[in-house]
């Protein structure tokens, strides 16, 4: 016989966040490890309030969107998946990289009253200038976001008895080379509306990005003095079974400075498909499709 709840206490059926439930079963398997950086955000904030003035918007995590697709884009070995199940002494692992960058950026949205993480897939990152991120963005941060066809899936998970849902949600993930449709290549989650410095998640990605919110910090200028800078807290995960810390820093110090000398590449509001950090680090750095290593 179960013991009575206490009085005003009451049980729910979890529905809205059981997609989430499922993924953290599944992301148990990762071996995250955890990096960090602050960024000086001066060069960004121009740009935006440039922006504003030609009456356009763009929010801080549409930058940090944009500096991922061009970072990736040169670190493709961190722009790959584990193949699903362990390796054994049977089997050699089987990591999978991807020619294009997909986030998977997430969302916190409301569904059938209630708060919940929606995960939004944005594709061709690489490519996508600023605009083009922030149209994505704001479609997908509107109030009726959850009736999205998009998010068809995750009101399925909710209404399937559980043990079918936990078995739908295993096999949209069992083909890895179809992941980016499903997962995307890289995660991305940001807590900067609130009084957050820094975090980390592990997001199921190879990489997973997570940003602070952009505060006043002192920070030391070029000729030694201490200055007053709006700096963000960047956090880096990274699933040490798909890439080594040497790589997840390297990824992390390009990021770094792509965004510290943001730069659209064009003088409107259009942005090409390089910045200068690009220029500064690893050249173009092409991606692989399909490889297994």
């Amino acid at each position: 016989m179960s013991s009575p709840l206490p009085h005003g206490a009451h049980t729910v059926v979890e529905r809205r966040r059981r997609h989430t439930l499922f993924f953290l079963e599944w992301a148990n398997r990762q071996r995250p490890v955890h990096l960090d950086t602050d960024i000086d955000m001066t060069r960004i904030l121009e740009h935006r309030e440039q922006a504003r003035a030609d009456g356009l918007r763009y929010s801080y995590v549409t930058y940090l969107l944009h500096a991922a697709g061009r970072a990736l884009a040169r670190h493709p070995e961190a722009n790959a998946v584990m193949a699903a199940g362990w390796p054994s002494r049977w089997r050699a692992p089987r990591i999978v990289r991807f020619r294009s960058v997909t986030a998977k950026l997430a969302l916190d949205r409301p569904v059938d009253g209630e708060r919940a993480v929606l995960s939004a897939l944005l594709p061709g990152l690489e490519q996508a200038s600023l605009h083009e991120i922030q149209q994505q963005v704001d479609r997908y941060r509107g109030e009726d976001a959850a009736r999205l066809p998009e998010f068809k899936g995750v009101r399925m998970l909710g209404r399937l008895p559980l043990p079918v849902g936990r078995a739908a949600f295993g096999a949209a993930l069992r083909d890895a080379r179809k992941r980016p449709g499903v997962f995307g290549t890289v995660s991305v989650s940001s807590l900067g509306h609130g009084a957050v410095d820094g975090f980390h998640s592990a997001g199921g990605t190879a990489v997973t990005l997570c940003a602070g919110r952009v505060a006043q910090r002192p920070v030391v200028g070029a000729d030694g003095t201490i200055v007053a800078a709006p700096v963000m807290r960047l956090g880096l995960t990274f699933d040490h079974r798909v890439i080594d810390g040497g790589t997840a820093a390297d990824l992390l110090t390009d990021l770094h400075h792509t965004m510290e000398a943001f730069d659209d590449g064009s003088r409107g509001h259009a942005p090409a498909a390089h910045t200068r950090g690009a220029d500064r680090h690893h050249g173009t750095g092409r991606e692989l499709a399909g490889s297994q290593s």
